[in-house]
């Protein structure tokens, strides 16, 4: 019996414009309405408060795993401490790579926020890098070589680890801020077990969540690592996929025909 859904936003539970409709509205009201708990998990940062409906959804997992809420209620923190973060933004600063570090609403970083990445970076400061001194919910980065793949992960210490994603921004992160991770800790917070989670993602940092899950979820449009890790692959985002499949396999509600 599943009682908690956890779902990727951006590619998953989002349409390609970013919208959700009013069929996918349905099964997550529908599945509330029948006991299931509803989380969402991304890398997004406050951004996710914007395109996710807070009335659909009992949990956050925010920053890949670094932070998970429920509510105003902080249910697992892992953070980057300054003194690790530092010198990593200080050296690929000095390498010339566009960098940003994530921390409490706020985009710490040495290049200008790209028009493409207007609902993401809502407050965006050009910083000192070197003097940079509070901790990191997230470091990211992007357009990169492979040798500057190799520079990062090279100055990464054991506690970090660093995950590309599909539209090639490369995350770091500390080792135990993991969607998986996240979300065992709010099943924990509410009582559910492992094998009564399903997961649902489409990119390459979604793979451990969907692994950990009772059941994983790949969508249509996913990336090929993520199917074949997934016990299912479900309909593409831009047809609510997830939608589809909730409705499909718990049988909630009586959302009628996707729209």
């Amino acid at each position: 019996m599943i009682k908690l859904i956890v779902t990727d936003l951006d590619g998953t539970f989002l349409r390609t414009d970013k919208s959700v409709s009013k069929y996918t509205r349905r099964v997550f009201s529908h599945c509330r309405e029948a006991g299931i708990k509803t989380a969402y998990a991304t890398a997004r940062g406050s951004s996710a408060r914007h395109v996710a409906p807070p009335e659909l959804f009992d949990g956050a997992i925010t920053m890949n795993g670094a932070l998970a809420k429920t509510g105003d209620e902080i249910v697992y923190s892992r953070l980057i401490p300054p003194e690790i973060a530092q010198p990593l933004l200080t050296a690929c600063d000095k390498r010339g790579l566009k960098i940003t570090s994530e921390f409490d609403d706020m985009h710490y970083t040495n290049f200008v926020r790209p028009e493409e990445w207007h609902d993401i970076g809502y407050n965006w400061k050009i910083t000192d890098l070197s003097r940079h001194d509070k901790p990191a919910e997230k470091i990211y980065t992007y357009d990169l070589t492979p040798a500057d793949i190799s520079f990062i992960n090279v100055l990464l210490p054991a506690d970090l680890y660093s995950v590309m994603s599909n539209d090639g921004i490369l995350f770091v992160m500390h080792r135990e801020a993991t969607k998986s991770r996240a979300a065992a800790e709010l099943a924990k917070h509410w009582g559910i077990a492992r094998d009564e989670i399903v997961a649902f993602g489409d990119d390459l940092n979604d793979i451990d969540m969907l692994k950990c899950a009772g059941i994983g979820v790949a969508m249509g449009n996913a990336h090929e690592d993520v199917k074949r890790v997934a016990a299912h692959v479900c309909d593409i985002n831009d047809c609510d996929g997830l939608a589809k499949w909730i409705e499909e396999n718990l049988q909630v509600g009586d959302a009628n025909t996707p729209q």
